[in-house]
This record gives structure tokens, sequence and C-alpha cells, in this order.
């Protein structure tokens, strides 16, 4: 599945979505520590079945996050950071909202608090 035609929120909730379980976290990891792997090899490397991985491949990979392709008869899984980068900038963008956010609050508070006191002779 592609992120063409999705708008950016959809793809990011994809990516949320998947990086919410820790056996697709741990693929990630696997992934980009190695380069590329088989569902084969990566079962081999956690406490989960071949049949597990691949469910988890498949979730990976509708949300751009690896992509697989077909050598011989293996298919080797490799990391596509551009989903994991989008979400990255939506979430710094996220937190640089609420910055400008709190920092208003504070300015707001600070000014009623120094509206507030007496005057000073």
């Amino acid at each position: 599945m592609t992120q063409e035609g999705r708008g950016a929120g959809g793809a990011v909730d994809d990516v949320l979505a998947a990086l919410a379980d820790p056996t697709r976290r741990r693929l990630l990891d696997l992934l980009a520590a190695q380069g590329e792997a088989t569902a084969t090899t990566l079962a081999g490397r956690l406490p989960v079945s071949r049949q597990a991985v691949v469910k988890h491949l498949a979730v990976l990979d509708a949300a751009g996050l690896v992509a697989g392709s077909r050598v011989g008869r293996e298919v080797r899984y490799a990391v596509r950071p551009a989903a994991l980068d989008a979400t990255a900038r939506w979430m710094a963008a996220l937190a640089a909202d609420w910055d400008r956010r709190l920092a208003g609050i504070k300015r707001t508070a600070e000014a009623a608090e120094r509206d507030s006191r007496p005057d000073e002779p």
C-alpha cells in the first residue's frame, strides 16, 4: 500500500498505529541495524513465529515504514524512512505549537501577576 492520495494526517495515523506495537518497533530496529532481512531471519531474532513476523511486516509496509523486494524465492525487507521522517516533522510542529501556546499562557500569567502587585511608593 502506498501513501499516495492520502492526507498527511492519515499517513501519520498509520505510522503511529504501527509503532504502537513493541514487536513492530523491534522489527524496525533490527532492519535498521541489518539494512535488510527476510521474515525468516527476523523471526530467528524474536520470540514470535515467522507467520507473526510476516503479519507485523505487512502492517509496517501498509504504514510505509518498510518495503519488501523479491530476490529469488525470498522477500527481503528494508526500512523506508520517509514515513517516519514525515511523522517526526509532524510531531516537531505539534511540539512547537504547544511551546508557543505555553509561552503565551506564561506571558499572560506574568502580566496578571505584575498588574495585581500594589504600586510601590
